[in-house]
């Protein structure tokens, strides 16, 4: 039985490139200093929760919710 609200559109299928790139344009302009300076040290240089807490001179949970915000934001901002 075919589903009659669902046409087999798949969305937009961008490539690799086309999504790094708005990645990238969102972490540099869409996120606050602090968020991005969270997301990169996390997920691009690899650094620890205690590592980014130590050179942001605030407790790790703070990092966290930093990070966790910043992510919230990106997925609403890339949302197509």
């Amino acid at each position: 039985m075919k589903n009659t609200r669902y046409d087999g559109y798949l969305g937009p299928r961008m490539s690799r490139a086309v999504q790094k790139k708005r990645v990238a344009n969102v972490i540099a302009n869409e996120l606050t200093d602090k968020q991005r300076r969270a997301v990169v040290g996390y997920y691009i240089e690899n650094k620890t929760l205690p590592q980014l807490a130590e050179e942001f001179g605030v407790n790790k949970s703070t990092v966290w919710r930093t990070l966790r915000r910043g992510e919230v934001r990106m997925r609403r901002l890339l949302k197509y």
